[in-house]
């Protein structure tokens, strides 16, 4: 069976756990990560050297980096619906895959750290201030994208893409910082509340 090393409350934890429902995947799930086992023990380590959840191990093969983890578990799989193999069709999946692990995650750490975490070290006011700006106008990005009458991220079909663009718009959602109304992102919200893969690692207690 799959192995998942990672909290389940980690929003790339939840990506794999996501897709892995979509796929009708088992897996067994450990929990590593703050308030459970350090992922700065060598046994963590040694699989992953970043010393960052979530980790699949599979058989033999060990894997970081929850997007890539995801591709990969769709491949195995088999689930072109999910991820194509066409490459035009793909890379409209893995564009928004990318955006979202580098632009958006940057993007909304320091609003997180500070709002949700209430750390110490993320509470210069001119700082948080530019970071609520930075993710609010990214989260704008995919409003207009999704004004061009696109359902989804990728197109008129549930992708891939969707699975790590609704986790971040559910982190977007419950922090509790001024936002715009977008009223395409609500609309899209009601879209991913059909699934109930959203339902039990997306939506996250969001009414």
């Amino acid at each position: 069976m799959l192995k998942l090393l990672g909290k389940a409350s980690s929003i790339n934890v939840r990506k794999v756990l996501w897709t892995c429902h979509e796929l009708d995947v088992a897996l067994q799930r450990e929990d590593w990560g703050s308030g459970f086992r350090s992922t700065q023990e060598p046994a963590f380590l040694a699989l992953n050297p970043n010393g960052l959840v979530p980790v699949l191990i599979d058989g033999e093969r060990v894997l970081w980096e929850s997007n890539t983890i995801c591709r990969y578990l769709v491949g195995r799989e088999g689930r072109q619906d999910l991820l194509p193999l066409e490459p035009g069709a793909r890379a409209g999946v893995e564009m928004w895959m990318d955006w979202q692990a580098t632009d958006l995650n940057n993007a909304w750490r320091y609003v997180f750290m500070s709002r949700v975490r209430q750390d110490a070290a993320y509470q210069d006011q001119a700082r948080l201030a530019d970071a609520e700006r930075e993710w609010n106008r990214l989260m704008g990005i995919l409003e207009q994208h999704l004004a061009q009458g696109q359902a989804y991220m990728a197109g008129a079909a549930f992708s891939l893409a969707d699975v790590v663009i609704g986790l971040s718009l559910n982190r977007w959602l419950m922090t509790p910082f001024s936002r715009p109304d977008y009223p395409g992102l609500n609309a899209y919200l009601q879209r991913l509340k059909q699934r109930p893969g959203f339902l039990l690692y997306g939506a996250n207690g969001l009414p």
